[in-house]
C-alpha cells in the first residue's frame, strides 16, 4: 500500500498531464473536456479551466514533473493566442477556438465577456507571475505580458446599478442581466476588480451587491453544521474551490464571515450528506463521498446535497484536502479501490461516476482536474496561496474590501 504522500504524488502527476500533454496543440491552453480514449481534434478551449491548468503546471515545475524552461515557453505560448483573441472591455469569453483564439458562444446571448472565468484565468496568470520572478529576460518579458492584460480589464465598465454584472455580449449588450449577487464561486472577482491599479470597482459593489444578495447569509443548520453563507446545505463543492484555489482562506476575515469556516462547514455538511446518504444511492460512504458540478448519466448538472442524484464527482472530495484532509484521503483511497478501468486514466480520476446506473464518465474536465492539483498542492505546501496572496493587485483589493488576511508565514497544516 502506497504511502498518503505517494499517493498524492500519483494523483497530482497523473492530472497535470491534461494540462501539459493534453492542452491544445497551438496554443498550449486547456481544452474544455477531454475523452478517455479516442479523443478528435479538439479547439474548445476553457479560459476559466486555462487558468487551472496554469496553476497545475506551476505545481508540476516546482515538484520537478516539468522543466522550467519548457514551462515558460507553454505560457510564452498560451499569451501570444490570448493576446490576439477578442476581448470585450478586456475580459475574454467563457470559450475560444485553441487555434485561432474566436470567441465560441457559450449560449446564444453568451458571446462575450465572462467577468468569472476571465478571473480564474487571471488567477494562474497572477500565479505564474509570482512564481517566475527571475531576472531573466524570458520570465521578466511574460511578467509584463501579465501584467499588460491584467492592466486592460475594465472590471468598473461591468459595475451598473451597484452591482458587478457577469456578462456582456457585443452583439446583445447586457440581455443576460446576470448580477454577481449571493454565495457562489466569485468572490475571486471582486477582490481583482477592487485591486485593479486603473479600473477598480467601487467597494459598495461588494458590500451591497454580492454580498446583499439572495442566499448569501444563511447561519441555519444542516446535518447538524451551522452553514455561515449560501444556499441551504451549501450548493455545490466548487463554491470552496474555485476562488480559494489562489486566495489562502485560513484567517480570511471581512464584516460578513469567517471564510476559512465556511468552507470547512461546507465540505463537512457535503461529507456528512453523503456518508448518511439519505437517498440510499448505491455506493456512498465515507471512502465515496463529494458533490460538485460535473457530467453525469442526465447531462451536465451542480450536483449538491439539495441535488443529490447519485453522482459523484472526485474533484469534489479531493479538491477539499486542506479543509478535511483526513476524510479526503479516505476518498482517495476509496476512489482507487472502484475499478481502475473505468475510474483511473491517464490524465487521473475521470469526471464523475454513478453507481447506481453502473456509469462512469469517459471524460475528463478542466474545471474540475486543475482544482485537484492546485488545492492538494495547498494542503501540501501553500504553494500557490503563497504566491497569490502575495500578488500586489490581491493585497490591495483584499484591503480595499475590508477583509484581514492570513499572515505569510502561516502554518499550511495549522487548521
Amino acid at each position: 500500500m502506497l504511502a498518503d504522500d505517494a499517493l498524492l504524488d500519483l494523483v497530482q502527476r497523473q492530472t497535470v498531464r491534461y494540462f501539459w500533454e493534453g492542452g491544445h496543440p497551438v496554443s498550449g491552453l486547456a481544452r474544455d473536456r477531454l475523452k478517455t480514449t479516442g479523443n478528435k481534434p479538439n479547439d474548445l478551449v476553457a479560459i476559466g479551466g486555462s487558468g487551472f491548468g496554469i496553476m497545475a503546471i506551476i505545481v508540476a515545475v516546482e515538484r520537478g514533473w516539468v522543466d522550467r524552461v519548457e514551462a515558460l515557453g507553454r505560457l510564452h505560448r498560451m499569451l501570444d493566442l490570448l493576446e490576439g483573441s477578442p476581448r470585450y472591455h478586456g475580459m475574454f469569453p467563457h470559450f475560444i477556438d485553441g487555434r485561432t483564439g474566436a470567441t465560441i458562444p457559450f449560449r446564444r446571448k453568451d458571446d462575450g465577456a465572462d467577468v468569472v472565468e476571465t478571473t480564474f484565468l487571471f488567477q494562474g496568470l497572477i500565479c505564474a507571475r509570482e512564481y517566475l520572478d527571475r531576472s531573466a529576460g524570458e520570465e521578466q518579458r511574460f511578467r509584463g505580458r501579465v501584467n499588460a492584460l491584467l492592466a486592460q480589464a475594465e472590471w468598473d465598465w461591468f459595475q451598473r446599478k451597484g452591482k458587478l454584472y457577469w456578462h456582456w455580449s457585443p452583439k446583445h449588450g447586457w440581455a443576460m442581466n446576470n448580477p454577481i449577487a449571493g454565495w457562489n464561486e466569485c468572490l475571486l472577482a471582486f477582490v481583482l476588480a477592487a485591486g485593479s491599479q486603473h479600473h477598480a470597482i467601487d467597494p459598495g459593489c461588494y458590500h451591497n451587491g454580492f454580498a446583499a444578495g439572495p442566499a448569501f447569509h444563511n447561519r441555519r443548520e444542516h446535518h447538524g453544521i451551522e452553514l455561515p453563507l449560501g444556499t441551504d446545505f451549501g450548493g455545490p463543492l466548487f463554491f470552496a474551490h474555485y476562488s480559494f484555489c489562489g486566495l489562502d482562506p485560513r484567517e480570511l476575515r471581512d464584516r460578513h464571515a469567517d471564510y476559512w469556516e465556511q468552507n470547512v462547514r461546507h465540505a463537512r455538511i457535503n461529507h456528512r450528506h453523503c456518508v448518511l446518504n439519505p437517498h440510499g444511492h448505491q455506493g456512498y460512504g465515507a471512502d465515496c463521498w463529494g458533490l460538485t458540478a460535473s457530467h453525469g448519466p442526465t447531462g451536465y448538472v451542480a450536483h449538491a446535497p439539495d441535488r443529490d442524484i447519485g453522482v459523484i464527482t472526485p474533484s469534489a472530495a479531493l479538491s477539499s484536502f486542506p479543509y478535511m484532509p483526513d476524510q479526503a484521503m479516505s476518498a482517495l483511497r476509496g476512489f482507487l479501490a472502484k475499478p481502475g478501468k473505468r475510474i483511473w486514466g491517464r490524465f487521473g480520476f475521470v469526471d464523475a461516476f454513478c453507481e447506481n446506473r453502473n456509469w462512469y464518465a469517459r471524460t475528463f474536465l478542466a474545471i474540475n482536474q486543475g482544482p485537484i492539483v492546485a488545492m492538494i498542492e495547498n494542503h501540501r505546501t501553500g504553494l500557490l496561496w503563497k504566491l497569490f496572496m502575495s500578488a500586489p493587485e490581491v493585497r490591495l483589493g483584499l484591503a480595499r474590501l475590508g477583509f484581514t488576511r492570513p499572515s505569510p508565514d502561516h502554518d499550511v497544516h495549522s487548521a
